[in-house]
């Protein structure tokens, strides 16, 4: 995956740290630490430190101060990215970093901040008919089904792995409702300092006026791995889910985190979200661990192959799940659909 190619020489020291980034009086306390990723690969001393004019972030095309011998930056065919790092915010590189476009399921992580705190895992809810109501069509389905009961932390499972908008609807109807949720959402991503973020569907789904940038993803996606059950669960490769008396599995959808159909895993990957709209193109919000250094990484609508799956199908959000409702993960496609899953190449201040 090509800006994962950046993370590569960021964390070989051949990319330079760029701009210190503004920190929001909510921030101001030192950060959290980040879960550690357990990795067997030997791994290279991370670069100096070296701060530079963050005023830099709101101009327009690739914006990198390399450090002397230093290789020239990839080509990234990404609209927007940007190469962060997770502890203090500093970033690295970027792209366009606030260019406003279509998240996709990357603005999920959004909506785990704003909804994870609210329910304790092993809490129970039976899902209600009225709950899967307006989901829209095409979307990625985890097979959350009415009247069957569900652990908090199945349906949490069910987003961040299948990105099933079924189980972000539950969710949301579990936390005051769909128009409850864009608000609190909207009102989150201002207190974390996302200005370029509008929220319409909180799962993500194609929206007329929904955006994020790159930046923004960044910092929802560094806010994200500060919290533990966060951090578990963006990087959870695989789990089952239950359908009444027996489960299934399902698999994440990112397969730079699980490794599968060809692409070789990252090593220290702790996932995050990808996602895909027919709108947005593919999108993806991910980090990596090295020693004792943890890098977030934003990209929107590259206009090359993508690593991670993706469907084509208009609207749907990230992929690899059902296309209906209770039908089988993405994981559980092969044997229980006999269906083959394709993936497709996309269209053309972190605090």
């Amino acid at each position: 995956m090509i800006v994962m190619s950046a993370v590569r020489h960021a964390a070989a020291g051949s990319a330079a740290l760029l701009f210190a980034l503004p920190v929001p009086v909510a921030a101001a306390s030192p950060a959290r630490p980040v879960p550690r990723a357990v990795s067997s690969v030997g791994e290279p001393t991370p670069p100096a430190r070296q701060y530079v004019d963050r005023t830099r972030l709101d101009r327009r095309g690739t914006q990198v101060q390399r450090l002397a011998g230093a290789p020239d930056v990839p080509s990234v065919s990404a609209l927007s990215w940007v190469v962060a790092d997770a502890s203090s915010g500093e970033v690295l590189a970027a792209r366009n970093a606030h260019r406003k476009l279509p998240p996709a399921s990357t603005l999920k992580t959004l909506f785990a901040l704003t909804a994870l705190p609210r329910h304790q895992p092993s809490e129970q809810h039976t899902v209600a008919d009225s709950e899967l109501t307006g989901i829209g069509a095409g979307s990625s389905l985890v097979g959350v089904k009415e009247g069957y009961t569900y652990k908090v932390s199945d349906l949490w499972n069910g987003v961040f792995l299948s990105s099933g908008n079924d189980a972000v609807h539950v969710l949301a109807e579990m936390n005051g409702g769909w128009e409850s949720m864009t608000r609190q959402m909207q009102e989150k991503a201002r207190s974390l300092g996302a200005e370029d973020t509008h929220v319409v569907s909180p799962d993500g789904y194609d929206a007329p006026g929904q955006v994020s940038s790159a930046y923004d993803l960044a910092v929802f996606g560094r806010n994200g791995l500060q919290d533990p059950a966060f951090a578990r669960y963006c990087s959870t490769a695989y789990a089952e889910f239950p359908a009444g008396s027996s489960s299934y599995g399902i698999a994440n959808t990112n397969r730079l985190l699980t490794g599968e159909n060809g692409v070789e895993r990252y090593p220290g990957l702790l996932g995050i979200k990808n996602g895909y709209t027919s709108n947005a193109g593919n999108t993806l919000v991910s980090a990596a661990r090295r020693g004792d250094r943890t890098l977030v990484v934003s990209v929107m609508n590259p206009r090359r192959a993508a690593a991670w799956p993706c469907t084509r199908r208009r609207g749907s959000c990230s992929t690899g799940a059902s296309r209906r409702r209770g039908g089988c993960s993405r994981s559980a496609r092969s044997r229980r659909c006999g269906r083959r899953r394709r993936p497709t190449r996309a269209r053309g201040r972190c605090r």
